[in-house]
């Protein structure tokens, strides 16, 4: 039986994650449209029905040649007016919105070259993570905060929150997902050009994923904090809180197991051979009564991290995932992750 603690947090996190009310149960779909607007790997001019297996052939052939899959063509628009960062998307959608790449930038001053790409959590507002970003100015760290791809100024006029990133379709769901992975790392190319060579990137959520991927296909990056952890991104979406909406769309078209292979190719599980070598330190952050990230998932990333005898440090939140955002926790949270970027990087 939990504790009176533990049912406490239980209710509070159960109670901020059951304010809005404007989530949307979408319809299942393949999405192989989506994924036919890659160069790579190509799918074939007609899957005749047969989506499950064109889906397991994409998904192999990227994960076999991951650093193709998210390769891009260096913008060459980028334009910073009073802090604020703005280019062409190297991935082109049918969304104009979602073309554009936005991030604000907060220079630390009299600060060493060092600088951290911020990536906020789903459905996170223009308003995200900016206080993260002015925190770590003050601990002598520059930082970047990237707006993911359908997200705050990103958001197409037809929705309400961002779901075109993470929802029942399948294919735009991974390419919206390569998209965000391929903008930081455009966001990432500015930050060299400015001159930062002593370089971080910091994910919460959603964007923990994104910026592990980021992390593991770049060696400019130096240090990883990542703020809620998970092996697979399917898990998350498959039995989280805030996604049961998301997994209600999907039906009995698909399976957990199903989707954890589909989505692998957006899934850190993917990618962690490629930081054997790296010697990277990172922070792994995890809420020990996570509702949506479930520590079953996040003791399976620091198990990983571990057994693989990769440089990292763990810190564990006595809260919720929701709960993560309200003090004390968020205080918590945040002094611990620009301390270990202080004091890293």
């Amino acid at each position: 039986m939990p504790g009176i603690y533990a049912r406490w947090i239980d209710n509070w996190e159960r109670k901020l994650a059951t304010r809005d009310t404007n989530r949307v149960v979408r319809p299942f779909e393949w999405g192989l449209d989506w994924l036919g607007r890659l160069d790579f790997p190509m799918l074939p001019d007609h899957v005749n029905g047969h989506a499950r297996e064109a889906l397991d052939r994409f998904v192999g052939e990227a994960l076999g040649d991951s650093d193709r899959f998210f390769s891009y063509r260096a913008p060459a628009d980028y334009r910073l007016r009073e802090g604020h960062l703005t280019f062409t998307s190297p991935v082109e959608t049918p969304y104009p919105e979602n073309n554009t790449v936005h991030a604000l930038w907060f220079p630390a001053e009299r600060a060493p070259r060092r600088a951290v790409l911020v990536l906020p959590q789903w459905n996170a507002g223009v308003d995200g993570h900016v206080g993260l970003a002015k925190l770590l100015n003050r601990f002598g760290v520059s930082a970047l905060r990237m707006s993911m791809a359908y997200h705050a100024e990103r958001m197409p006029a037809e929705l309400q929150r961002a779901d075109y990133h993470v929802s029942s379709n399948v294919g735009r769901t991974i390419h919206a997902s390569r998209q965000s992975v391929i903008d930081a790392r455009a966001c990432v190319d500015w930050l060299v050009r400015q001159g930062f060579q002593r370089l971080a990137i910091l994910g919460t959520s959603l964007g923990s994923c994104v910026a592990f991927i980021v992390a593991a296909h770049d060696s400019r990056i130096k240090l990883g904090i990542f703020n809620h952890v998970s092996m697979y991104f399917s898990d998350v979406v498959w039995t989280g809180l805030s996604t049961q909406h998301v997994r209600k769309g999907f039906g009995t078209d698909v399976s957990q197991d199903d989707l954890r292979r589909y989505w692998s190719v957006i899934s850190p599980a993917a990618y962690l051979g490629r930081m054997e070598n790296r010697k990277m330190p990172s922070l792994l952050i995890w809420a020990k009564h996570d509702t949506s990230f479930l520590p079953v998932y996040s003791k399976q990333v620091l198990r990983a991290f571990r057994e693989m005898d990769l440089p990292h440090q763990v810190y564990t939140l006595p809260c919720g995932h929701y709960t993560t955002g309200r003090l004390p926790f968020k205080l918590m949270d945040g002094l611990a992750m620009c301390r270990f970027a202080a004091r890293n990087l």
